[in-house]
C-alpha cells in the first residue's frame, strides 16, 4: 500500500491494516505482563502494594537486563542512599 500511495487515498483501510498487523505482538506482551503478575502477586502475597508490585514486575520481566548488573553495584547503590534507613 506505501509503496503505491494508496495509503494517502485509503487512510482508514491503512490504520486497519497496521493495527491488524500489530495486535499479534501488542496480545503477547499483555499476556507475558499478565503471567507474570499471576507468578508475583499470588495468595501469599495478596494484599501487595501497587508500586512495590510494579518494581517487581519490571525487575522479573526485565530479568534479562537486570542479571546483567553485578550484585556490589546495587549493593553500592543501596549503601549510599542515606534515607533508606529511615523510610525501612
Amino acid at each position: 500500500m506505501v509503496e503505491m500511495k494508496k495509503n494517502v487515498s485509503y487512510p482508514l483501510v491503512y490504520s486497519l491494516v497496521t493495527l491488524a498487523l500489530i495486535l499479534p505482538v501488542a496480545t503477547t506482551t499483555v499476556e507475558r505482563a499478565f503471567s507474570a503478575m499471576n507468578i508475583i502477586k499470588n495468595r501469599l502475597r495478596n494484599r501487595i502494594g501497587d508500586q512495590w508490585m510494579n518494581d517487581c514486575l519490571v525487575t522479573y520481566i526485565e530479568k534479562d537486563i537486570f542479571k546483567t548488573i553485578e550484585c556490589e553495584e546495587i549493593m553500592q547503590r543501596f549503601q549510599n542512599m542515606k534515607n533508606c534507613r529511615g523510610q525501612l
